[in-house]
């Protein structure tokens, strides 16, 4: 049975903005434009055949944590992931005023 998160220290160029991001293991979407890709099933893994990218449609609060809510403008989608620390804090602003539209 393959775990349910799968550390992978990657660096990657955001096919959205064209921003350079040094991942460190647990990094998922841009930290200039918040937008991510539809790579994994669970965390880590690669498993998603989609591979479409994943816009940030909103954003709430959870113990303490900004988690960004992502869709896939590919497949529809829809994945939740924690904010991190180097994120565009206006932009987080902006999601979390949409609240979680799911």
């Amino acid at each position: 049975m393959a775990r349910k998160f799968q550390r992978r220290i990657e660096n990657f160029a955001c096919e959205n903005c064209g921003e350079t991001v040094k991942g460190d293991g647990y990094t998922n979407h841009c930290p200039r434009c918040l937008w991510s890709k539809h790579v994994d099933v669970n965390p880590g893994d690669r498993a998603a055949g989609c591979g479409g990218l994943m816009e940030p449609v909103g954003a709430t609060q959870k113990s303490g944590e900004t988690i960004i809510v992502h869709r896939c403008i590919d497949c529809g989608h829809i994945k939740r992931n924690r904010a991190a620390p180097d994120d565009d804090f206006d932009l987080l602003i902006e999601l979390v005023a949409l609240g979680d539209p799911f």
